[in-house]
């Protein structure tokens, strides 16, 4: 999947407003293909990315693997440790939601919307918040 800059400008441009209503750090990463489990091919991501470097360990990645239409949800131990088990389900469903009408960009876009209020209840915006991780969407081939 490609998109255009603007489209990339647009996803980024809601990650910076997710990250005003919360301390979260939420970042994309779309890969091509995922023969492995979708949640460990995240874990790994994750891990590369070094999103495990933030002061509340509190990132959050969206894991898209495009060709083979697989997704994951995965926040830092200080995110599960607060939250209940299901807490990513619904941005899962609205992400499904969307990409069956072939709406991308808007799926991951609402995405980042709903993880940023959700993360806020948890992990407020704070005065002194630095952004800690890029807001850039990071692109692999996968596994």
């Amino acid at each position: 999947m490609h998109f255009s800059k603007n489209q990339v400008a647009k996803i980024k441009e809601e990650i910076v407003l997710a990250e005003k209503n919360t301390s979260g750090e939420i970042r994309i990463h779309l890969d091509k293909k995922c023969s492995a489990d979708p949640v460990e091919a995240a874990i790994k991501v994750f891990e590369t990315l070094g999103m495990t470097n933030t002061k509340d360990r509190n990132g959050v990645l969206i894991y898209l693997a495009i060709n083979d239409k697989k997704m994951a949800i995965i926040g830092d131990t200080g995110i599960d440790k607060k939250v209940p088990e299901d807490f990513w389900e619904s941005v899962k469903n609205t992400m499904v939601e969307n990409f069956k009408e072939a709406k991308f960009v808007e799926g991951i876009c609402e995405a980042i919307k709903e993880s940023g209020m959700k993360l806020s209840t948890y992990f407020p915006y704070q005065s002194d918040d630095e952004n800690e991780l890029s807001d850039e969407i990071s692109i692999g081939e996968g596994t």
